[in-house]
């Protein structure tokens, strides 16, 4: 199963897991799977398109899904799956 990591301001929706499991063959199963145990996670990570939203990272194992196949990309049993919310700030 692969490992998914769930951010902080994501948490409150999974009740408060850090991670979570899915045995799920690609990104976009995988998210569809979180949404149907966790409902509306996935409106914070999809637009309205289905696509990834501009200010969310998905990483599998390290590599950014942009530069894979982006919602399609495989995932396998032991992939991990890091959800990057981007951070806004400055001075």
């Amino acid at each position: 199963m692969a490992t998914i990591r769930i951010p902080m301001p994501l948490r409150k929706l999974t009740n408060d897991a850090e991670t979570v499991s899915s045995d799920a063959g690609s990104l976009a199963e995988a998210i569809d799977g979180l949404e149907a145990t966790y409902p509306g996670i996935k409106e914070r990570l999809c637009d309205e398109a289905g696509g990834i939203r501009r200010f969310v990272n998905i990483y599998v194992n390290g590599e950014d899904v942009r530069f894979l196949d982006n919602i399609n990309t495989r995932l396998g049993a032991n992939d991990e799956v890091s959800i990057v919310p981007a951070v806004a700030g400055g001075a």
